[in-house]
């Protein structure tokens, strides 16, 4: 019987906690940007709330929803880019997006710019179940034929 409640005890330590147990940190904006932002309610509150709709096909079908955040040029203007003198200096940069586990995509930001591709890429905190949370940000790119850079849990977004 000891070795049995030593052993649920042991267990029970190392079990992982629920998410909503866990406090996480919030994602941060860093890199190429004249104000770096942590991105926690209180300024993602601060910015314009965007919607979009999403559709990517998947091995086993299709999937698509709505999803609600802000867009990641205001995100951007907000953090203020640092661009280089020269002519479209702004196209040579990237954005790494990096989740809490470690995935990370690329994406041009010629491709956000609106006078370039003017994509409305999502940084969502409200998803199909429109629960919000801020602790769980996904970055959506409406437009992309796969979910390879649907990134989920975002931990932090670096402009190269």
């Amino acid at each position: 019987m000891r070795l049995f409640r030593a052993m649920f005890f042991i267990s029970a330590l190392f079990a992982p906690l629920p998410m909503s147990a866990v406090a996480a940190d919030p994602a941060k904006l860093t890199g190429a940007v004249k104000a770096p932002l942590i991105l926690d309610e209180a300024t993602l509150n601060k910015l314009p709330v965007a919607s979009v709709d999403v559709a990517y096909a998947r091995a086993s079908g299709s999937s698509k929803g709505t999803y609600t955040g802000v867009l990641l040029w205001d995100v951007l203007a907000k953090a203020e880019l640092v661009d280089d003198a020269g002519q479209n200096s702004r196209l040579k940069h990237t954005l790494l997006v990096t989740s809490k586990d470690g995935y990370a995509v690329a994406v041009a930001l010629g491709e956000l710019d609106p006078a370039y591709g003017n994509k409305k890429v999502l940084l969502a905190y409200k998803g199909t179940d429109n629960v919000p949370s801020f602790e769980h940000l996904r970055l959506l790119v409406p437009g992309d034929v796969h979910a390879g850079r649907a990134v989920r849990d975002v931990a932090s977004i670096e402009v190269r």
